[in-house]
């Protein structure tokens, strides 16, 4: 099977679940049964939303939804059903550390759904705790062994979180992003692709400059990797934030999506839950904001196609 996925992916993540259970129901496990109901109720109107938009003009062909199997099982079978890609999170969530949810029988889960991309998000600092970064690309290197022996697409979320130190070295989040972690993440990249880690798609945090997306899409794509995709994550931003990393990432080849969740989902869920909206408004307004996600990716894609 050839490494890599170039087709456009318009993705919508709501594969949330320790931060969405803790702070949008302000609930702690053991939930109770109708806690858990609630949460699996509220992750169907995101889905609504995501079909919606798929009616207003989304394209289908490269529309997915991203979501997990404690609280969207049900959801990841229908979308099957339906044709629409989709992406399994294989993560244990709320876990500083890379570890797999369902442990040794990672693969048996995978297979039950046999979703277009298995996923896994990490948190990634080459500067960080070198043991803890060693034990994460042991698993990492597992799946992905896995993956490329079953022709299973790899999907990797990579975080590049600050350390105090780094905060320090340079004055803040926002100077970090900008200055430090453009190259943090090129240097995790790097030596994950060295450590046998082969991702179909990188799902990365939004970069500030086309020349910083650039560099990342030439790395991911060096040596025989000529297919792998990148795609831009919101990361939970502004909308402003969120529309110039769009532009941004539109704007260089190599990037072929997006996939940006609580920024499209957060607001119609705490409204509905507030009982502020209906739930047909609340699907309304996902299905409006993932739709202008992929206008404007579209736009800028196309406008840079006809510079180019």
């Amino acid at each position: 099977m050839s490494l890599g996925y170039t087709r456009p992916l318009y993705l919508l993540p709501f594969d949330h679940r320790h931060s969405y259970v803790t702070e949008m129901f302000r609930a702690a496990a053991p939930l109770t049964m109708d806690q858990r109901q609630a949460v699996i109720d509220s992750k169907w109107v995101i889905y609504e939303g995501f079909r919606q938009a798929l009616l207003r003009g989304v394209p289908s062909e490269f529309a997915g939804i991203l979501v997990d199997e404690e609280f969207g099982a049900d959801i990841l079978l229908d979308a099957s059903r339906n044709g629409y890609l989709t992406a399994l999170s294989t993560e244990k969530s709320g876990s500083e550390e890379f570890e797999f949810e369902y442990g040794d029988a990672f693969a048996q889960h995978i297979e039950i759904f046999q979703p277009t991309f298995a996923k896994a998000l990490v948190r990634y600092n080459p500067e960080g705790d070198a043991t803890l970064n060693e034990r994460q690309t042991t698993r990492l290197r597992r799946l992905s062994e896995y993956c490329r022996t079953t022709s299973q697409k790899f999907m990797f979320e990579l975080l590049v979180p600050a350390t105090n130190a780094q905060l320090d070295r340079v004055g803040g989040a926002e100077r970090y992003d900008r200055h430090i972690r453009p190259a943090l993440m090129l240097d995790a990249i790097r030596t994950l692709q060295d450590s046998g880690v082969q991702p179909d798609i990188w799902k990365v945090e939004g970069l500030d400059s086309v020349d910083d997306c650039e560099g990342l899409v030439e790395l991911a794509r060096r040596d025989g990797r000529e297919e792998v995709g990148c795609i831009v994550l919101g990361h939970g931003a502004d909308e402003d934030k969120v529309r110039n990393w769009l532009r941004i990432a539109a704007s260089v080849d190599g990037f072929i999506g997006f996939a940006v969740g609580r920024t499209t989902f957060w607001n119609p869920i705490a409204d509905l839950l507030a009982k502020k909206i209906t739930r047909e408004q609340a699907a309304s307004r996902i299905a409006q904001r993932f739709g202008e996600w992929a206008t404007i990716f579209e736009g800028s894609h196309r406008a840079h196609a006809n510079v180019v």
